[in-house]
């Protein structure tokens, strides 16, 4: 047998254990989603237990399988002790859940619970997993997080559209591709009442892909991986590296890890601060559900709601701008900003506890994070002044006189426009100019690797610095004593034109597809830039889009989402940079 043949039968050995997992996992998907989706099912309970027992016996033959074929060398504890706690973990559930069931039937449903959890949890974490090697194993991560996204949006879509997840008659294809899409790109626009028009597991459905949306596929699939005890290959970690444009590759599980336990945290405060606001319903939630559900939506900043009037009935209520407001503005400053921040924190109480400041090391606020905190500030406190002002110049405005609660909607105003969706006054009710000022800034939108859309603070930042440095004749873009690279120029100016190209190109193809609405041309073009931002404001323009009208929406929130240079670069990874140069030539500009 020659070298070849032996490694072909090498890989095919190792390939079956990978079918065998992803079998189980397909299987354990589509039975759950039948067992929950359906009130009345086909198959009876008891066939769909043994395709789910089935599910997990396939699994464990693949990952005994797997570590049979394991050389000795390889295979350590980390490598197969995530499986064998979630086992145990099971086995637990299992035994102790039913403690203190009313009767036989109450604790068989506790058991069953239980199994599916184990196995949604399983099937989750390997889907997650998957998601990261095909990206190292692709030429261009960008394509694949392109793709991953379009299958998480279907995949909603499907869940969504299931009998059990919606009230009343079948929810068509086009509207829940629009709120799977809204719900995963975090923008918050909806042509269905979220908190009426879907029952509990709709509501759940929505509330996962804002997270999943949120966070991104390949942060979530990087912690699966580390959850299950496999460390990223150098091929998955210099993908991860080009996806969250970090700069060292040794500190992508640090960062993955500080990413994940910051947001839940944050979100869990979050939930607790909201706790005992909310007026409750046997439709729209309890008092944790609707904690829950609102605090994952501001961190992320989705701007989804399930009260029929987003935040307005809560206007008066000091936690929309004290817990509200804050969880919008941190998710909005990206990652690598609460990393810096974090950084300097513990650099200072630790700094406070030791005697000597040289044995700490140095943490200094990086020139982004320096960027990105004070183009924030400008732009929260600008919309705040426009927004106050040109609603009090108004006739209505002067009659009411400016008001305490004047200024707190016009700074909720300045915040959520950028992006979260959430609003506490009627969005249609605002002025012309007071729109534009909230075009602008849902165009700007947040900052980069956050949640939030929009060309990014960032690159508003250095196109500012750029003309400014063109108008006083300088050869260098410059800022806090540093020198912006000429391509970080010339990439802030390609977002900024193929962003302004793509809110014209749309908001055409919507005064075409709106031409019978008889819309304003203000109020479609403020659509357009809440889609393309990701922001979910609306003028009310949103439930009455025709089929094609929200088609256009659901591109504009999907591109938003990715950002135009993301798509570009996925849509041309065989493009090869060239290696000469051609002689210059003068041109007359402007």
């Amino acid at each position: 047998m020659d070298l070849g043949t032996s490694r072909m039968k090498e890989k095919s050995r190792q390939y079956l254990g990978v079918w065998l997992t992803a079998a189980a996992v397909v299987l354990a998907m589509a039975v759950l989603a039948v067992e929950y989706g359906f009130a009345r099912r086909v198959w009876g309970p008891g066939n769909l237990h043994i395709l789910e027992i089935a599910a997990a016996g396939i699994y464990w033959m693949g990952k005994i399988y797997s570590w049979s074929i394991t050389p000795r060398r390889d295979f350590r504890w980390p490598r197969i002790g995530p499986d064998i706690g979630f086992l145990l973990l099971l086995v637990l559930g299992l035994w102790l859940g039913p403690v203190g069931a009313a009767n036989h039937f109450a604790a068989r449903t506790i058991r069953i619970g239980v199994f599916h959890v184990y196995l949604f949890t399983i099937a989750a974490l390997h889907l997650g997993r998957f998601v990261v090697a095909a990206a190292a194993a692709g030429r261009t991560p960008t394509r694949v997080l392109l793709i991953s996204f379009l299958a998480i949006i279907i995949t909603g879509a499907l869940l969504l559209m299931l009998p059990a997840a919606h009230r009343g008659e079948g929810l068509s294809f086009t509207d829940a591709m629009f709120t799977a899409t809204s719900a995963t790109c975090v923008t918050g626009l909806v042509v269905q009442d979220t908190g009426g028009d879907f029952t509990r597991l709709g509501q759940s459905v929505i509330l996962v892909l804002m997270q999943v949306g949120g966070l991104g596929i390949m942060i979530f699939g990087s912690l699966f991986a580390l959850l299950l005890g496999s460390r990223l290959t150098l091929k998955e970690t210099v993908a991860m590296r080009d996806i969250m444009h970090e700069q060292s590759p040794g500190r992508i599980g640090r960062i993955v890890v500080f990413i994940c336990v910051f947001t839940f945290v944050l979100e869990a405060i979050g939930a607790l601060g909201l706790y005992g606001m909310w007026q409750t319903d046997s439709q729209r939630g309890g008092q944790i559900y609707k904690s829950i559900f609102h605090a994952v939506s501001a961190f992320c900043n989705a701007g989804f709601f399930l009260q029929p009037d987003s935040l307005e009935s809560y206007r008066a209520s000091a936690r929309v701008y004290l817990i509200v407001a804050p969880l919008i503005l941190i998710g909005g400053l990206g990652f690598p900003v609460l990393e810096n921040l974090w950084g300097l924190l513990l650099g200072f109480l630790r700094k406070g506890k030791t005697r000597s400041a040289n044995d700490i090391k140095t943490v200094r606020l990086s020139l982004h994070s320096k960027i990105v905190l004070s183009t924030s500030l400008v732009l929260l406190l600008s919309g705040f002044v426009l927004l106050l002002v040109l609603e009090w110049i108004r006739p209505e405005g002067r009659s009411a006189g400016c008001t305490s609660i004047a200024c707190l909607d016009a700074l909720f105003n300045s915040i959520t426009a950028r992006t979260a969706g959430f609003d506490t006054v009627c969005t249609k009710d605002l002025s012309a100019a007071s729109k534009l000022v909230l075009i602008f800034l849902m165009s700007v939108g947040g900052s980069p690797s956050s949640t939030a859309g929009g060309v990014k603070t960032v690159t508003l930042a250095v196109m500012v610095l750029a003309i400014v440095a063109t108008i006083k004749r300088r050869r260098e873009v410059q800022i806090f004593h540093r020198t912006i690279p000429v391509m970080v120029v010339r990439r802030a100016a390609t977002m900024i034109l193929l962003y302004g190209l793509l809110l014209w190109l749309l908001a055409l193809m919507l005064t075409i597809t709106e031409h019978s609405l008889g819309v304003d041309m203000l109020d479609l073009l403020f659509e357009v830039a809440s889609a393309l931002g990701t922001v979910g404001l609306s003028t009310g323009v949103t439930g009455h889009l025709t089929v094609a009208g929200k088609w256009v929406i659901i591109f504009a929130m999907f591109v938003g989402r990715l950002g135009p240079l993301s798509l570009l670069a996925a849509l041309t990874f065989n493009a090869q940079p060239i290696h000469y140069e051609y002689p210059a030539e003068p041109l007359v500009v402007g």
